[in-house]
């Protein structure tokens, strides 16, 4: 009896003991649902869900006439979620019924697998229930729009689980012109895996503005990876697109003719910039340099931007800084020997050649180059105070970065003028182009100054800021120094660089000029980067403008040789670029220019239109306007304004070589171009203002086009 007892005393202790912990279980389950129900699914929410950014559309890079310097092409990454409704309805009924053709379809296409191939991994990976399968990865648009027309994927993305993730892959259109000004948009991962930018140029000082802002996306997490939540996302807003001031015909002349003069003598690197006078936009800018000792050459660096010390281009600010503070004056004559070499105060002198006579005025020690004759001329103006000199380099803008609107500019460097520091030394080696460095930008700033009267602009590379065609924002010049020097020191000037090509160290190379120019050689040994004097290698440069008579663009080109060039001098090497630059540019845009007796008075009003002839022929005459007809009975046409005429001109179409759309609205440039067989890609709105293949260009049935209107 008692073991009896003792046995029920424990199944009821037991008992009890369940009935306890099965109610205190229970609590805890309504506290969790009830109490903290909110706080645990959205806990799992957060571990199943997440928020990722869209990117949005990088803005394009256009020259000033509206041509793409740098453009993202849309890219394609294809998910296909195998757990989608309409791949398991009625079991997997569409899956079986169209995935062969699929199959057969892909590998069709893409040639990279056999239909058999295909179908074994879309078994696999149904069979799994994948639901962010990774079909095909960083495919155009072309592949895009052909991959929409295949079998199981044209029944749309509910029944066919298909998934897409555009993103986008940054091209340069016109290749190596102005490519390092224009600049790169790369990303990258770090050792941290994270994605990083590298970006240089303006795609780097308006990456901000060319970016936009992303969107946002709500992804689920299932056991296939990520797929978005349909009606959960924030549409991105499209990056702004620059116009800049480059003209892309300039840019091919001034790289052409610098290419050419870097491949014949080998020389490390090169930069040729060409400025508008009036208002400092930077027309055209080519930055040149080696690969390796290979004799090919990219545009791997601004050199345009990089500080040296310049040579005898400097020369001319010692002649501006003696005149303007009155002890030199125009005409005064300076002795520079003889022999070729003269102590100048305390240093020893040598002149790269001798000069034709042992006594020089002041403006002939320009012309001829003469180091002793500047060495004499900066002694004579600040010998007694060597730091005045400091003032003028500093209003010539020689001491601070150059203002271009780019990003990470180099500081000039300029060798200490005090007596305590050596200055006297310093300011004689200072007047013939060393203990000072300066880049190619900051001199081009300095003598543009000198060809627009002496009022000192900034140069610029960016025109506006654009949005879909509208302008957000509109630069205008800037105005550095109102007026650099003395009219009687820039009339002086001005006499003196033209003395450098009618009588000086530019007059074999500038012989039978039809245009007169004005400007500067020079040449200097290179100690800098761990190069010594004693390597030899020296760098060549011309700085000027043209025509003399009436400046309206100034250039500078710059050239560093190898160690042991025979050709190093600038009137060998820069000067000879400088002349084809300033030809070929006075011949397309100066003289051109220049109205003829025959031509009458300019219109006021300036206009392009294109489009389809009887169209426009039928606006035309609903509104009663007149017109002059050069149709020669062609479909397309195009109407601009000459001396207040409209002319109707035929728009030339050809087989296999892409026509003229610029000017168009966008149904005429649609039913044009694939009438050719093209397929049309079109952003913005208005007319037709960009076309990314260019007119006269060969292309191939099936080929895309991207169209930019404004």
């Amino acid at each position: 009896m008692e073991v009896k007892k003792d046995i029920l005393w424990r199944v009821y202790l037991c008992f009890i003991g369940i009935v306890v912990l099965s109610v205190m279980i229970l609590g805890k389950a309504v506290v969790i649902q009830k109490l903290q129900g909110e706080h645990w699914r959205s806990m799992g929410d957060s571990m199943h869900q997440k928020i990722v950014e869209i990117n949005a559309d990088r803005g394009t890079i256009f020259s000033e006439d509206g041509q793409m310097l740098s453009t993202s092409l849309p890219q394609f990454d294809i998910y296909m979620d195998f757990k989608a409704d309409g791949l398991r309805d009625k079991g997997g009924k569409v899956y079986n019924t169209y995935i062969d053709s699929f199959a057969i379809a892909m590998a069709g296409y893409f040639k990279d697998k056999t239909a058999k191939e295909y179908r074994a991994e879309f078994d696999k990976a149904y069979a799994k229930g994948n639901r962010y399968y990774s079909l095909k990865k960083k495919i155009s648009f072309e592949d895009y729009k052909a991959l929409r027309e295949f079998p199981l994927i044209r029944l749309g993305k509910n029944k066919s689980g298909i998934v897409v993730e555009q993103t986008s892959k940054r091209i340069a259109p016109f290749g190596l012109l102005a490519n390092r000004t224009i600049g790169l948009s790369r990303e990258y991962v770090n050792s941290d895996g994270k994605v990083k930018k590298m970006n240089v140029g303006l795609e780097m000082s308006y990456d901000s503005l060319l970016n936009g802002r992303s969107g946002q996306r709500l992804v689920r997490y299932a056991s296939g990876g990520a797929v978005p939540v349909q009606g959960f996302e924030v549409e991105p807003e499209d990056g702004r697109d620059i116009y800049t001031t480059l003209d892309i015909n300039m840019q091919d002349v001034a790289e052409t003719a610098l290419l050419r003069m870097l491949q014949s003598i080998h020389a490390e690197y090169g930069t040729a910039i060409v400025m508008e006078t009036k208002t400092g936009k930077i027309k055209a800018i080519a930055n040149l340099g080696r690969n390796g000792e290979d004799t090919t050459y990219w545009e791997n660096d601004n050199y345009a931007l990089r500080v040296t010390e310049p040579g005898s281009t400097i020369k001319i600010v010692s002649f501006l800084a003696s005149l303007d503070k009155g002890n030199v004056k125009p005409g005064d004559l300076f002795e520079v020997g003889s022999t070729g070499r003269m102590q100048v105060g305390p240093r020893p002198i040598t002149d790269a050649h001798r000069m034709p006579k042992p006594v020089l005025t002041i403006e002939e020690c320009i012309a001829h180059s003469s180091n002793v004759g500047m060495g004499r001329v900066a002694m004579k103006a600040f010998g007694k105070e060597p730091t005045e000199f400091k003032e003028y380099l500093d209003k010539y803008h020689l001491t601070k970065k150059s203002p271009i609107d780019l990003s990470a500019i180099p500081r000039p460097s300029v060798a200490p003028l005090e007596a305590s520091h050596g200055g006297l030394m310093n300011l004689v080696t200072m007047a013939f182009g060393y203990a000072i460095q300066v880049s190619p930008m900051q001199l081009l700033t300095l003598y543009n100054a000198i060809g627009n009267n002496g009022v000192m602009v900034s140069p610029y590379l960016v025109n506006s800021i654009r949005n879909n065609g509208v302008v957000v924002k509109q630069m205008q010049p800037k105005v550095l120094e109102q007026q650099i020097c003395k009219p009687a020191t820039l009339e002086a000037a001005k006499k003196a660089l033209e003395l450098v090509i009618t009588e000086g160290s530019g007059k074999g190379v500038f012989k039978d000029m039809p245009f007169l120019v004005a400007g500067k050689t020079g040449t200097a040994q290179v100690a800098d980067r761990g190069i010594g004097y004693a390597n030899r290698i020296y760098q060549a440069s011309f700085a000027g403008y043209f025509p003399a008579n009436n400046p309206q663009y100034s250039c500078i080109v710059v050239i560093r040789t190898k160690a042991g060039s025979g050709l190093y001098y600038g009137g060998q090497l820069a000067a000879p670029v400088f002349r084809e630059i300033a030809t070929k540019i006075y011949s397309m845009y100066v003289d051109r220019k220049t109205p003829k007796m025959y031509e009458g008075a300019a219109d006021s009003t300036s206009y392009f239109y294109a489009g389809h002839a009887a169209g426009i022929k039928s606006v035309l005459g609903f509104l009663d306007m007149k017109y002059v007809d050069s149709l020669q009975q062609n479909n397309w046409a195009t109407m601009y304004a000459t001396n207040y005429k409209r002319i109707l001109q035929t728009n030339v179409v050809k087989d296999n070589l892409m026509p003229n759309v610029r000017g168009m609205g966008l149904r005429d440039a649609i039913r044009l171009l694939e009438d050719m067989g093209l397929r049309v890609n079109a952003k913005g709105s208005g007319k037709v203002a960009v076309q990314s293949i260019q007119p006269g260009a060969p292309f191939r049935k099936g080929q895309s086009i991207v169209l930019s209107l404004a």
